[in-house]
């Protein structure tokens, strides 16, 4: 049986993608081994939202090739997308594929012998067109499967590469992503995770987001619909009305925000203000019970001088989030932001970074807290040293001490204590 290793990098859409090619692979008899095993195929599914990421595209190239040296090793996704010269003068790589054609890369291994020169499979332009994917995902590990929804972007914002990457906005056919919901709920998974560039501007036909939503909600097995980061221009209080009434879709939206200075959002080319971030924050939190927010927040932007900075700080004080990832801005060439100036020096991004990620800590743990002495539902996913893990819909980590194996069950635990960046409780 030929044997296959699979990495990838980056995003959730990344780990949906991989999770397809690694079916489809299996579908055709491949074993699937760890990366960094011995395998006749090795195949790296890139990311290259940050020149870091493409650092660690590299090195992961690098170092499969030296564990590795007779494995076929085939480069693909976003990076391969963007920067084929650079992946071809990495000796030893047999194949780059860009984004076009990933998901179909078992049609075009035509051996498994290695190549002197690498296979380059890549279209400049991306289509527009609605697509459907053959294989379900693979997903051995966890009890959250990512369902592929939709794909690239439109909104173009000045610091992101990704809209060059992945190419213009596209939908999955509704009936296809359907299909593939079915056959997950079928394997037995409860809970699926709505995956795309920007899910929110689904549009198939005459069907949208809430359509999709509506139609996983009729699948039997199927007990909960999680909704991945999502633009605030595509959430509006038709979407937060459906999901306080929803029995299936979880309490839950993490809405990137990037920064709450309205001439640094402009700057950026984001499409929302803060007043309409703010209000549809709002609302969520008076709309739907117990609902988990979370955000995204760049800092030391092009421009940012420190009056922006602390607009910036304060807003997102005093708004009912309740976590948000912090990214501190860094150059990217081909983005219209890698020329703006004046740049912020290194110290202040980095002081500035840390100040954000100590108010976002904060925020987490008076959520925690929030919820003490409460009973809560939890899908459990995997054990770390007698504690079984998992997540509330409202994307609270749990833990319990349990030596049974409470793998994909959704338990009752009624929450005694926070620890770390986990709370943890008692079965009931």
């Amino acid at each position: 049986m030929p044997t296959i290793a699979l990495h990838t990098l980056g995003c959730r859409l990344n780990q949906a993608e991989t999770a397809i090619i690694a079916q489809s692979f299996k579908d055709r008899g491949f074993e699937i081994v760890p990366f960094g095993a011995k395998a006749d195929i090795t195949v790296i599914n890139t990311c290259t939202v940050t020149e870091q990421a493409d650092s660690k595209c590299r090195q992961a190239v690098r170092q499969s090739l030296r564990k590795n040296p007779e494995s076929f090793v085939a480069v693909i996704g976003c990076y391969a997308q963007v920067s084929v010269e650079a992946i071809r003068q990495i000796k030893g790589v047999d194949l780059i594929m860009g984004n076009e054609d990933k998901l179909r890369l078992i049609d075009h291994i035509d051996g498994l012998q290695k190549k002197t020169e690498p296979l380059i499979i890549h279209s400049p332009k991306i289509s527009r067109k609605p697509f459907t994917i053959e294989s379900p995902g693979l997903y051995d590990t966890h009890t959250r499967a990512n369902l592929k929804i939709q794909d690239g972007c439109n909104f173009v914002c000045s610091f992101c590469i990704i809209a060059k990457a992945r190419g213009p906005a596209r939908s999955r056919e509704f009936d296809d992503l359907m299909r593939e919901a079915r056959i997950l709920a079928e394997q037995g998974f409860k809970e699926i995770v709505l995956t795309g560039v920007n899910i929110g501007t689904y549009q198939f036909g005459d069907k949208n987001f809430l359509d999709v939503l509506q139609g996983l909600e009729s699948i039997p097995g199927l007990e909960r619909i999680r909704i991945s980061s999502i633009e605030p221009t595509t959430v509006n209080e038709a979407l937060i009305d459906y999901m306080a009434d929803s029995p299936k879709v979880c309490p839950y939206l993490h809405i990137p925000l990037q920064s709450a200075d309205d001439p640094i959002l402009e700057s950026m080319r984001r499409k929302h203000t803060f007043a309409q971030f703010e209000h549809i924050v709002t609302y969520a939190k008076k709309r739907i019970r117990d609902i988990g927010i979370g955000t995204d927040i760049m800092v030391g932007y092009p421009g940012e001088d420190e009056m922006s900075f602390q607009t910036t700080k304060k807003r997102v004080a005093d708004l009912p989030l309740d976590y948000f990832h912090v990214f501190t801005y860094s150059d990217r060439k081909g983005t219209t932001a890698f020329k703006l100036k004046p740049k912020v020096p290194y110290q202040v991004k980095k002081e500035r970074t840390r100040t954000m990620i100590e108010m976002g800590e904060r925020k987490k743990t008076v959520f925690y807290k929030a919820h003490l002495g409460q009973t809560v539902d939890v899908l459990f996913e995997q054990n770390f040293n007698g504690f079984w893990e998992g997540f509330t819909p409202n994307y609270m980590r749990v833990r319990v001490p349990s030596e049974k194996n409470l793998k994909n069950q959704i338990l009752s635990v009624k929450l005694t204590d926070v620890v770390g960046d986990k709370l943890q409780g008692e079965l009931i």
